[in-house]
């Protein structure tokens, strides 16, 4: 079962300092890769250039989060948004790996890569201190994953698509133009995070036992999913269970961040519990 998450472009909104801001969206990053979430769906409330701002600035973080140290240079060029990357907690995942010498390398092992030009053609800079020669289809700036063929007598890497790759490897980020288009096109199951909804601990609240594509949706900081929905709540969207996952907390909010970590943590362990993870 893959796992998927919508989340607000102003799910930063109540953080006032941009360094207070970028650290939350680290935590909400390092919550969905705790739980090996496949996509991070980020939806706009609005047309306005604000809004538009709030969705651009939460992509970037979310973007820089999952890619690893050593694409970041390539990617992300200094811009402002990413001033306080430093407080950012890292994600530690496995295309995440720390080892740069080559005499490390096993054949097998997967690396996540940047097409470079280079004297005498393109090359694959896979984070090891030198430049590997590429002979794929892939254009200079794209980002791809690489698995090592061999290591003797000359080191040499080709790619392959995310499916081969057997362990976690980060999640997607994707915009959307509003919740409304997102979940009138999801191809899977729906569940709406509200503390307006059935308590988690109804029997049979939670159905994932046949889920292929699960998709949990969250609200803003200050605004309810079915707020944000308004009158667009109908069809299969209505019937999509609105669950509390939060019954009698003693907060008087519970922060995004902290829902996410939540509603995330009872969904995984419900899917071992029904054998889906």
């Amino acid at each position: 079962m893959t796992i998927s998450v919508a989340i607000p472009g102003s799910s930063l909104s109540d953080e006032s300092l941009k360094s207070a801001r970028t650290r939350k969206a680290s935590v909400m990053a390092r919550a969905c890769a705790i739980f090996g979430v496949d996509t991070i769906y980020v939806y706009a409330e609005g047309r306005d250039k604000e809004t538009e701002a709030d969705v651009d600035f939460l992509v970037t973080m979310l973007r820089y989060m999952e890619t690893p140290q050593f694409l970041r240079k390539h990617l992300f060029p200094k811009v402002n948004s990413l001033k306080f990357a430093g407080v950012m907690l890292p994600l530690r995942i496995p295309s995440h790996t720390t080892i740069t010498d080559p005499k490390l390398l096993k054949k097998g092992d997967v690396r996540e890569g940047m097409i470079v030009y280079g004297k005498g053609g393109r090359f694959a800079d896979i984070g090891i201190g030198r430049l590997l020669p590429y002979h794929g289809r892939a254009q200079p700036g794209k980002r791809v994953t690489m698995i090592v063929r061999e290591t003797a007598p000359a080191l040499t890497v080709s790619e392959i698509s995310r499916d081969e790759v057997k362990q976690y490897w980060g999640y997607a980020v994707k915009r959307r133009a509003s919740l409304q288009s997102l979940l009138s096109q999801w191809d899977g199951d729906i569940l709406i995070t509200s503390r307006r909804g059935r308590s988690i601990t109804d029997k049979g609240i939670l159905r994932i036992g046949n889920s292929k594509n699960l998709l949990a949706v969250f609200g803003s900081p200050s605004r309810d999913v079915h707020d944000i929905m308004g009158g667009s709540m109908k069809g299969r969207i209505k019937d999509a269970p609105t669950i509390n996952f939060f019954p009698d907390q003693q907060t008087a909010t519970v922060r995004l961040e902290e829902a996410v970590m939540g509603v995330l943590s009872i969904i995984h362990a419900s899917a071992y519990v029904a054998g889906r993870a």
